[in-house]
């Protein structure tokens, strides 16, 4: 391992180490819902054929992402907060992180417009679909902060249009603090910094635990938690997941 030359300096001062990536941002996307062909297959598989496959029908689906975001919300009392652009998301989500009490599940969702792959429809004069197009757009984009047990804070970032492309944003330090909160390690974190820990070297081999091949299946498993019951459920609903064979693929 090479050593920085902050801890370098500082060594004499450290009680111990562990190494562990920092960002984790997956992509997350329905790899039939990218082509052409796929999408119109997709499409027949949710509405039982494409006559209502126009811009007015997918421009719709957004609004009712949109809806029922901001419903839902009201009804579970969650901040929905609409940002401006250049505004730092995290840090909000941080900051109400220290001034509330969360236990688990959706606790924020920021809203931002962003690029994101939509389709555009072109009919005939007799209504025959002409070309199905793939551009790229600046739309709503919603961030859900997420309370997890195994992964602390994480973010999934949504477009509210078809194909509902998406991020899935984790943080290798708050999954070391949550393991080792669940081994009993004591410790004592500011952001991404361990300020006091009762056990270096266990806390060293709980963060070796994210180099190992077996990260894989619980990075499917905590995205797969959430994204289709807490995210996509606002475009889809389970039924329509279901019969449309809509499922995640997820990519570094």
């Amino acid at each position: 391992m090479v050593v920085d030359g902050f801890s370098a300096r500082y060594g004499d001062l450290l009680f111990g180490s562990y190494d562990c990536v920092d960002r984790i941002v997956l992509n997350a996307y329905h790899t039939l819902c990218y082509q052409p062909g796929g999408f119109r297959t997709w499409w027949r598989r949710l509405h039982g054929d494409d006559e209502l496959l126009d811009n007015a029908h997918l421009m719709r689906m957004a609004g009712r992402f949109a809806r029922r975001v901001r419903a839902s919300a009201a009804a579970h009392g969650i901040p929905v907060i609409d940002c401006k652009r250049g505004e730092r998301k995290h840090q909000i989500a941080e900051d109400y992180l220290a001034t509330h009490d969360v236990d688990r599940g959706v606790f924020l969702i920021l809203v931002a417009r962003a690029i994101a792959p939509v389709w555009e429809v072109t009919r005939t004069a007799t209504g025959k679909i002409a070309n199905l197009a793939k551009k790229r757009a600046f739309v709503n984009h919603y961030s859900f902060h997420i309370l997890d047990p195994e992964w602390g804070h994480l973010t999934i970032k949504m477009s509210g249009h078809p194909p509902f492309g998406a991020q899935v944003i984790l943080n290798g330090h708050e999954y070391v603090a949550a393991a080792a909160r669940a081994t009993g390690i004591g410790f004592a974190k500011d952001a991404n910094c361990f300020t006091r820990i009762a056990d270096p070297a266990a806390l060293a081999q709980v963060a070796d635990t994210l180099s190992q091949p077996a990260t894989i299946g619980r990075l499917t498993q905590v995205c797969d938690r959430w994204i289709y019951t807490a995210c996509l459920c606002f475009g889809l609903d389970l039924a329509e997941q279901q019969r449309s064979g809509f499922r995640y693929g997820y990519s570094v």
